[in-house]
């Protein structure tokens, strides 16, 4: 009895020990809000698929991360921040599209630099957007005009 005891002791000690190992390594590869970086916003028609923590990319490149997604009650669009790099200078022509990773991959913002010459200021707005697109509905469009198409031609 005194043996089994044991043994189950040791089975949860470790199970505890490997659990705070994921917590420790989770911790230490996420990135957590550290400021390194200066603030931007913009607002979309959709923000299907993205969420919060999801990266900014430029040329393929990570230089950013979404930190906020609210809906503006106002003009029914969603406002998005995201935290850009520090040494990352966007001109102020920038343009952001939520872009997605693959069929099965999440959506990220994809920035393209404009030609201006003036920088985009901390806690400035993006004014270039275009939305997530919703791949369902453009298949049952594509579907729909098809088997409209073909009836018209009957």
């Amino acid at each position: 009895m005194l043996k089994e005891n044991l043994v189950e002791t040791l089975v949860g000690l470790f199970v505890v020990v490997v659990a705070a190992l994921f917590v420790i390594y989770g911790y230490s590869v996420s990135e957590t809000d550290s400021g390194d970086g200066y603030r931007v916003s913009a607002q979309f028609n959709r923000v299907d698929g993205l969420t919060i923590g999801s990266d900014v990319r430029m040329s393929g490149i990570k230089i950013g991360t979404v930190r906020s997604l609210e809906l503006d009650p106002a003009s029914f669009y969603a406002n998005a921040e995201f935290e850009i790099a520090n040494g990352i200078d966007l001109p102020d022509d920038t343009s952001a599209k939520i872009t997605s990773e693959g069929l099965l991959g999440g959506n990220y913002v994809s920035l393209s630099p404009g030609g201006s010459e003036d920088l985009l200021e901390p806690g400035g707005e993006i004014l270039y957007t275009q939305g997530s697109v919703d791949l369902i509905e453009l298949v049952s469009q594509a579907l729909f005009s098809a088997g409209n198409g073909e009836s018209a031609a009957e």
